[in-house]
């Protein structure tokens, strides 16, 4: 269960790293370009791979967090058939305890 968690971390963490191919508007040559231009040209960009950045980190906690509710699905499940296994056991113990006892007092009586 902590391999799956830590592997599912892994891969968003990698998703997260890698960045997808968006198309850029083009821009226009960088000595066309004036101080003021180039001041929002960089604004934008970091706004972009910031709201990328965010995107990208909250899609990964919702998928550690789907991961996460999945393991202790299976762990509660995994749980419930034992329990349900360890209830047979103990009848059939108690149902073969009964029936020699039964034997037992049968031969006893002859």
């Amino acid at each position: 269960m902590k391999k799956q968690i830590l592997s599912l971390a892994v891969v968003a963490l990698l998703a997260f790293a890698v960045q997808s191919c968006d198309k850029k508007e083009t821009k226009p040559a960088e000595d066309e370009l004036t101080l003021g231009n180039k001041v929002d040209s960089l604004t934008t960009d970091i706004e972009e791979v910031k709201d990328s950045a965010v995107t990208k980190t909250e899609k990964a906690a919702e998928d550690v967090k789907d991961a996460t509710q999945k393991a202790a699905d299976d762990v509660k499940e995994a749980a419930k058939k034992a329990a349900a296994k360890a209830e047979a056991a103990a009848k059939a113990a108690k149902d073969g305890t009964v029936k020699t006892a039964k034997e037992v007092n049968e031969e006893l009586k002859k």
